[in-house]
């Protein structure tokens, strides 16, 4: 009975330092997931420390085995940051489904929204018609983010890690030409050497990495 105890404690201990260890390497985000990776890594996680830490079938070193492939899988993580195909593909990306007002229901559809899902979520925001909406988008995580009609100031970045944000720059009304004679006119030549671009009231603040 000692045995199975003092397994079960370095079992935990184990899972406890990974866990730590993965946070530290991959950032505080997992902590409050933001993304679909987030989520099922997450999920996983706590799969394998319930499935195994009190099984007697499971010895230490299978166990530590898990661990540590759960620990190369998550380091991909670093790929999905970095390379913004394998992101999209796997993260996915925001979904337009209001845009000046109109509906976009094959946009809806292609995420599961029904119209009283997003009547729903609309009103929980306190807007009760389509014509009060400029642009809103459901993020990866399923939060609606809504820009009403009249708003000076988008609630999107127009950069993000080195990309031009063609969509937030026409709700803007400004195009990609406008917005690199801006740049360099701030001195930054590369978009790929911006981290993040902000638009406020007519002036772009940058971030670069």
């Amino acid at each position: 009975m000692t045995s199975f105890y003092l397994a079960v404690a370095i079992k935990l201990a184990l899972g406890l330092i990974s866990l730590v260890f993965v946070i530290n390497l991959t950032g505080k985000g997992n902590l409050a997931p933001s993304s679909a990776t987030d989520q099922v890594q997450n999920f996983v996680l706590g799969a394998i420390l319930g499935g195994t830490i009190y099984s007697s079938t499971v010895s230490i070193l299978q166990y530590i085995v898990i661990l540590i492939i759960w620990t190369i899988l998550i380091l991909l993580k670093w790929l999905i940051t970095n390379i913004h195909f394998i992101k999209h593909l796997i993260d996915g990306k925001p979904t337009v489904i209001i845009k000046q007002g109109q509906l976009d229901p094959e946009a809806c559809r292609s995420i599961g929204l029904s119209a009283s899902d997003v009547a729903l979520k609309l009103r929980s925001q306190g807007i009760f018609q389509l014509k009060e909406v400029k642009r809103a988008v459901i993020e990866q995580n399923g939060q609606l983010i809504v820009v009403r009609s009249g708003d000076e100031n988008p609630k999107y970045p127009i950069i993000t890690d080195g990309v031009i944000q063609t969509e937030i720059l026409d709700t803007i009304g400004k195009t990609e030409d406008w917005l690199n004679e801006e740049l360099q006119k701030l001195g930054y030549e590369n978009v790929s050497d911006i981290f993040i671009a902000e638009y406020d009231k007519g002036n772009i603040n940058v971030v670069t990495y």
